[in-house]
């Protein structure tokens, strides 16, 4: 049965395989016995191996050892944790924060308890997989508003009763098109049709906003949007998840959240290398300078060599191939020419958008960036694309 399953997504250029690599993620990497220049990676700020930050998740593994044994309510909280979680709450201007395994942790945790059975959630249609999985185990009604468009939702929220508890759900920065959301827009829908709005910032942390605090900062929203939720694994190189909002919403979600209760804690030292990775973008603003520089540099000369690309205003610049065998393809030449760059397909984006999601970071050299663009011009070539 398994082995016609697998031949199915075969046939259909959807079978995933992964990848191995013998060296950690930065600029470059090493795979299959050489060097490529690695655009898939979301360390935005090359923080996973700031020694800043390593030397914090050493620190903490020494004196707190490996794991935490289990759930904070069960064997305790971890001065890690409590430093993380106070690092998080100042770095968002917020009251408190509460740590999480993981986004999707996170998600299918929160989201379940904002809203329940007889209520409403209206969610952008290219939210992430973690958050419409958060919204089907709430067992509110689900309904899915056009991509960015405030007018659909704005139709949405006008057919239902005035009193229905309702949910708004977007990201912030989108993680497969590299867009924003209209969070102005949608805030004021939400105080107009008295909906509560819920933004996972996941890619915005650390990169968008003037000092880095992400896509609430971005549009000036901090006072109209008082919570979100975010992740510690992209442009604070660590892992796990987060909530920051007013001190009764955190408390009510450490009663009631299951993915909280039930799962155990971050083990410290992650805890330690978020908490250093916090303190390193406030401290380097120069690196978002550099990121924001390099974006603009391959986002440049992805359009002068003519590929089709989203709308995207941020480091992540997909380029769009359509055709799920074209893309693989694309990537397979890419990695050739010595770019490792993954192929993004169904069902992470709708059916005949399938694409290269490239990232850039702040440590990629100009000279890195230049020969990605070589090697983009070959592939494209080679494939048909160009």
């Amino acid at each position: 049965m398994f082995r016609r399953r697998l031949q199915q997504l075969a046939d259909r250029s959807l079978l995933r395989r992964l990848s191995p690599l013998e060296s950690g993620t930065g600029p470059t990497i090493h795979h299959a016995g050489r060097e490529v220049i690695l655009l898939s990676s979301n360390d935005y700020l090359g923080l996973a191996t700031h020694p800043e930050v390593i030397r914090a998740a050493i620190h903490a593994t020494e004196q707190y050892g490996t794991g935490s044994g289990a759930s904070r309510l069960v064997s305790g909280t971890l001065p890690p944790h409590t430093h993380l979680e106070t690092s998080l709450a100042t770095f968002k201007g917020t009251e408190a924060a509460l740590l999480f395994g993981a986004g999707y942790l996170a998600n299918i945790g929160i989201i379940p308890n904002l809203i329940g059975q007889g209520g409403l959630i209206l969610a952008d249609r290219l939210c992430h997989a973690s958050l419409i999985d958060g919204c089907r185990l709430s067992r509110a009604d689900l309904r899915v508003f056009r991509h960015r468009d405030c007018a659909h939702l704005e139709s949405l929220l006008r057919r239902r009763s005035a009193s229905r508890p309702t949910l708004i759900i977007t990201e912030g920065l989108f993680s497969m098109d590299g867009d924003l959301a209209p969070l102005s827009d949608l805030a004021s829908l939400a105080e107009r049709y008295e909906a509560t709005l819920y933004v996972d910032d996941a890619h915005g942390t650390g990169i968008m906003g003037p000092t880095g605090r992400g896509t609430i900062e971005q549009f000036g929203l901090e006072q109209r949007i008082p919570f979100h939720m975010g992740t510690l694994s992209k442009a604070l190189g660590s892992h796990g998840a987060y909530m920051v909002g007013p001190n009764d919403l955190i408390q009510y979600l450490v009663n009631v959240t299951r993915p909280f209760i039930f799962t155990t804690a971050l083990p410290p030292s992650i805890a330690a290398a978020a908490s250093a990775a916090v303190a390193v973008i406030q401290r380097e603003p120069e690196r978002r300078t550099r990121l924001w520089s390099n974006r603009q540099r391959l986002f440049n000369g992805m359009q002068m060599l003519g590929f089709r690309m989203t709308p995207t205003v941020s480091p992540i610049l997909p380029i769009l191939v359509g055709n799920a065998a074209t893309a693989s393809a694309f990537a397979e030449r890419l990695l050739t020419h010595g770019i490792y760059a993954s192929a993004i397909r169904p069902p992470t984006v709708p059916d005949g958008t399938s694409r290269i999601r490239f990232t850039v970071t702040s440590e990629h050299t100009t000279e890195q960036i230049d020969e990605a663009l070589h090697a983009l011009d070959l592939a494209g070539r080679e494939t048909g694309l160009l």
